[in-house]
């Protein structure tokens, strides 16, 4: 079995309707590749989270062109020849219908998105007499903006090192947890620099070198 027969008889897998012998050949080709396997994972932790948080957000107005932006961050961190391979399966995947609908599969992304704009509701009407606080609020919502695609894919790498922490010793624990700190202290000081001064080059430079180190350390641990 190829890989890309693998990764169209995948989701039948996890949706429970693959015939005993196709199992038996899926299972065997994922023993073999890693790449399909890690197909297999991801798509299974996405499924699980929808499934755990189903219905505690509201669908966000345009799922699909959300869903689409969030789709080019994740594809933009794997290298390219596995984007080819598995782009085809992914559209397959999100296009089927499943137990949970569209709006409910992305919802869950646009949290930050709803947070963000609550502050900057809050903030217009309780500053609304001042042109100069009110630009203020809007910078800061800016710089949210900014990283919130960022955020999604943290988010998402975050549900698989919580699924994995189970099997890690102590030590390994606190040698994640004591690395996470220190990058989210960075991640924090960076944030409230942009606050400040939402055209800060080099805060912004240190705010995207942060989450690029945050996304590098989850992906490492997430395999462990």
């Amino acid at each position: 079995m190829n890989c890309e027969k693998c990764q169209e008889l995948i989701h039948d897998l996890i949706d429970g309707a693959l015939s005993r012998s196709d199992e038996l050949l899926l299972n065997t080709h994922l023993q073999e590749c890693l790449d399909c396997e890690n197909v297999r994972q991801d798509l299974s932790s996405i499924l699980t989270y929808c499934q755990t948080h189903r219905g505690e957000y509201e669908a966000p107005a345009n799922p699909q062109a959300m869903w689409l932006r969030i789709r080019n961050v994740v594809e933009a961190e794997h290298p390219a020849p596995q984007i080819a391979r598995t782009r085809s399966f992914l559209n397959g995947f999100f296009g089927r219908s499943w137990e949970l609908s569209f709006p409910q599969l992305a919802a869950f992304t646009a949290a930050v998105v709803l947070c963000v704009s609550l502050i900057t509701v809050v903030g217009l009407r309780r500053w609304g007499t001042g042109p100069l606080e009110t630009t203020r609020q809007f910078e800061a919502s800016n710089v949210n903006d900014r990283v919130w695609q960022r955020q999604q894919v943290i988010n998402y790498w975050n549900q698989r090192i919580e699924l994995n922490k189970v099997r890690w010793s102590a030590e390994m624990r606190a040698t994640f947890d004591r690395n996470l700190q220190v990058i989210d202290q960075a991640v924090s000081q960076s944030l409230n620099e942009l606050n400040r001064n939402p055209h800060d080059e080099i805060s912004e430079q240190m705010l995207n070198e942060s989450l690029n180190d945050k996304l590098a350390l989850l992906k490492e641990f997430s395999d462990l």
